[in-house]
């Protein structure tokens, strides 16, 4: 009962009353993605994609941003592509986490290594 409570009045919550309309009517299921995310796209055109969990736009693996962004038509394998040793594996913004970046935990960083002549 609260799910539908929560899909009627927020959108932050995976998708709305609206879009599950959209969905039906439009949408055609195009595929999903390792991280559990669901890609969709209308006759005009039109893609869009359902997260799973919290709506977060950077949860985009790069095998799916080019057909996203309409670069390419073409969904790459996640096999297909190559991975070097030195490429990490793909982080949602980390903003508002303890992982973010912070200059007063990163103390290194604000060591001046130049004598100002202000004091």
């Amino acid at each position: 009962m609260l799910t539908i409570f929560k899909e009627i009045f927020t959108w932050w919550n995976q998708q709305t009353l609206g879009t599950r309309i959209q969905i039906f009517f439009y949408g055609k299921y195009v595929g999903k993605d390792e991280k559990g995310n669901k890609y969709y796209q209308s006759n005009s055109g039109k893609r869009w994609v359902i997260y799973k969990g919290e709506v977060e736009a950077s949860k985009i693996p790069e095998e799916w941003y080019s057909w996203m962004h309409h670069i390419s038509n073409k969904i790459e394998n996640s096999r297909d592509l190559k991975k070097y040793k030195w490429q990490k594996e793909h982080l949602p913004n980390q903003t508002g986490t303890e992982n973010s970046y912070h200059p007063k935990k990163n103390i290194n960083v604000l060591k001046k290594k130049y004598n100002s002549w202000k004091s």
